[in-house]
């Protein structure tokens, strides 16, 4: 079969999967909940329709319930992109985002003995020479899921996370599909290609690489491990090295209650605002000192152990901010608690996050209209997240280009703010923050930080120098290169013309064969009705 043959079925092949798709969340009740209003009048009529085809049940449940069903029985890949999609409210809007956010990945396990096969075959030795127990799966989510177990050279009890069988070659068939939903929004909806769908895709490919191979997981944790030791209040479990893996990661076992069960947590007699400053102190600690936070901190995620310690596991989705990024954030937030709402506008000039053809001072005022409502508020009322939501919104008036690290860092926020109020209802986030961000402008905006910028810069000449033979070299390769191009002209033989045409043939052939694809399972839907 010829490469052409090949992409052609991969191509059908991916607009079936996605039709199917469409199927599930109409009749799961999920297109007939988007807003109708918002649509084309092509995607109204689609909305009627998805609303007939809908189960009665489906429509009597909650949005986020019909979501976390549908994304659940369509597997694990598209829990996966539910999940990271969550991460991403300037893809598909804060109310959908918040929709996500509760959705519940819980998939069905797979057999112990199954789980135990792969453990064998990604440690290379028997289970029973290394493990004297091991139990039935305790959780299981759309990638892996976790057995309590016992090792054998020592009797103590450890966690193992087990990838999922077969997820890897599932979610690479999936993202065909996820690529081909791309491609034809950017190529049939042009307002859409300003969030970049296509690089939104690889963005989630990157991500669940990363996922789908726990040693990676078991790096993370072993990173922040040696970030925070000493830290008061805060850790995540130690990592067994020996005994992980691609397929399996062997880590601590850790006793202790879940941040969603509040009651338990104060009858064992923990200090709930104690653990709310904690959290908060840590994250930002993590943030601004290390430049790497747990980006998945959700109250199932967090245990308070014996010795009243926050706990945090899953490391499968972690942020990661460069020292631009954290003075970014530092500044900002320093400025508005100081009210100099001038520099925290030209902090976004200097870190090129806004154009150069917009105005300071008129951002300068944009910034105020954020802040200066803050100013009237009690403080145990303000939200940062909240703020940074707004500042977000604003700087999209101004050209700002979409960060995903600072999205995700802002949707932790949200987060980690939402779990300290529930524990502590009257929490000031901004007297809880000063000790951190304070310390961290002290140490890295004054004569310290200018001092460590020094050092970077004389760093960087260094390099260049050493290099400069290297550039000159190259620079003088792509004078001849132009030089020939001037010369002769840039021609194309007619083979790679003729590829050219038919590549682009192909293209409009199957982005029409996806429209008929789709008017056909409308008719279908509506005649099975």
């Amino acid at each position: 079969m010829s490469g052409e043959q090949t992409s052609a079925l991969g191509t059908l092949r991916s607009l079936l999967a996605l039709a199917g798709a469409g199927w599930v969340l109409a009749r799961e009740g999920v297109v007939s909940a988007l807003p109708a209003d918002a649509l084309p009048p092509a995607g109204r009529f689609a909305h009627r329709l998805a609303r007939l085809v809908a189960r009665r049940r489906a429509l009597n449940r909650k949005k986020s319930e019909r979501l976390s069903i549908a994304l659940n029985r369509l597997g694990p890949s598209w829990v996966k992109l539910g999940q990271f999609l969550a991460t991403r409210p300037d893809v598909v809007g804060s109310d959908i985002a918040g929709d996500l956010e509760l959705l519940q990945d819980r998939m069905k396990p797979f057999p112990a003995a199954e789980a135990r096969r792969r453990v064998e075959g990604s440690l290379g030795r028997p289970l029973d020479e290394v493990f004297s127990e091991f139990g039935e799966p305790v959780a299981a989510a759309s990638i892996a899921q976790v057995h309590k177990a016992r090792r054998a050279k020592d009797g103590v009890e450890i966690a193992v996370k087990v990838i999922r069988p077969g997820v890897r070659t599932r979610f690479r068939r999936d993202l065909d599909t996820f690529y081909a939903a791309a491609r034809l929004q950017e190529k049939h909806i042009p307002s859409s290609r300003r969030l970049r769908p296509i690089a939104v895709v690889d963005t989630l490919m990157q991500s669940a690489r990363i996922e789908m191979d726990l040693r990676l997981e078991a790096a993370a944790l072993s990173e922040m491990n040696a970030n925070i030791a000493g830290d008061p209040g805060f850790r995540v479990p130690s990592v067994d090295w020996v005994l992980t893996g691609r397929d399996c990661l062997t880590m601590e076992w850790i006793d202790g209650t879940k941040l969603t069960e509040i009651d338990t947590v104060a009858a064992a007699g923990h200090d709930l605002k104690q653990l709310a400053a904690t959290l908060v102190q840590s994250f930002l600690r993590h943030t601004l000192r290390d430049g790497f936070f747990h980006a998945d901190m959700h109250p199932g995620n967090l245990f308070v152990d014996a010795a009243g310690d926050i706990v945090a596991v899953d490391c499968g989705i972690m942020g990661r901010l460069g020292r631009k990024e954290r003075r970014f954030l530092a500044e900002i937030l320093y400025g508005f608690i100081t009210r100099d709402y001038h520099r925290v506008a030209a902090v976004h000039f200097e870190a090129g996050y806004v154009p150069r053809h917009h105005s300071v001072d008129s951002f300068a005022q944009a910034i105020r209209a954020i802040g200066e409502p803050i100013h009237d508020q009690p403080a145990d009322t303000i939200s940062m997240a909240k703020l940074l939501t707004l500042l977000f919104e604003v700087t999209e008036l101004f050209d700002m280009q979409t960060r995903p690290e600072l999205i995700l860092l802002q949707k932790t926020m949200v987060v980690v703010e939402g779990v300290a109020r529930t524990l502590d209802p009257a929490f000031n986030m901004w007297k809880t923050s000063e000790p951190v961000v304070g310390d961290w402008i002290r140490g890295n905006l004054g004569p310290a930080g200018m001092l460590e910028d020094a050092k970077e810069g004389l760093s960087a000449a260094g390099h260049l120098l050493r290099t400069l033979p290297e550039l000159a070299e190259r620079a003088e390769a792509l004078s001849q290169s132009f030089a020939g191009m001037a010369k002769d002209g840039m021609r194309l033989d007619e083979e790679t013309v003729d590829a050219i045409g038919r590549a682009e043939a192909r293209r409009n052939r199957w982005g029409n064969l996806a429209l008929w694809a789709i008017a056909l399972i409308a008719l279908f839907a509506l005649l099975w009705r």
